[in-house]
């Protein structure tokens, strides 16, 4: 990786031994290779058995998960928050595993509507919920420093599963309560 990024910026017309790029070849495949850990992660061992039993059968929402993609098409970052909620049906997961499975998939090559769609089966296979809902915000830098150059953009995209695609109301209390 790190040839191919010396490789890379020679092609950009920069000389990579100068001194402000010797290290970056290496530097940068050491980024790319955190920002991409995502692939060398498996569902299982992030969840780690961390669903508990529970007689609860109300909404249960974590809101405004940060998280930060590379997009593959352009492999310039994308950033924004997830909102997900799950109508649990005998068992809940850890909280933190919520934002785990987020980073998980958020940490691979990524469009955001297959992001968000990942998310969402993830944590219905896991937790075998009555709904699954799962809504990103975020801005992509690939609209923002190149091609059209809009600033302010967000693109949210959202999946329903279960209950919360099948039942208005409980669509809109997830929707009302993720607005607050």
């Amino acid at each position: 990786m790190q040839k191919t990024i010396s490789a890379l910026i020679k092609a950009l017309g920069e000389d990579p031994e100068r001194e402000g790029l010797r290290d970056t070849p290496r530097r940068a495949a050491k980024a790319l290779k955190y920002l991409t850990r995502g692939y060398e992660q498996k569902l299982a061992d992030i969840v780690n058995e961390a669903l508990f039993s529970s007689d609860t059968d109300e909404m249960v929402i974590v809101k405004n998960v940060e998280l930060y993609s590379l997009c593959e098409h352009h492999l310039l970052p994308f950033i924004g928050k997830c909102h997900v909620a799950y109508i649990p049906n005998g068992k809940v997961l850890g909280l933190s595993k919520i934002a785990r499975i987020v980073d998980m998939y958020a940490s691979r090559l990524q469009i955001q509507e297959n992001l968000t769609k990942q998310i969402a089966e993830s944590i219905a296979e896991v937790t075998k919920a009555k709904g699954v809902g799962v809504i990103i915000e975020a801005q992509h830098l690939c609209m923002m420093m190149r091609g059209v150059q809009k600033q302010n953009s967000v693109m949210t995209t959202s999946v329903m599963l279960g209950l919360l695609r099948a039942d208005m109301r409980t669509r809109a209390e997830f929707l009302e309560l993720v607005r607050k």
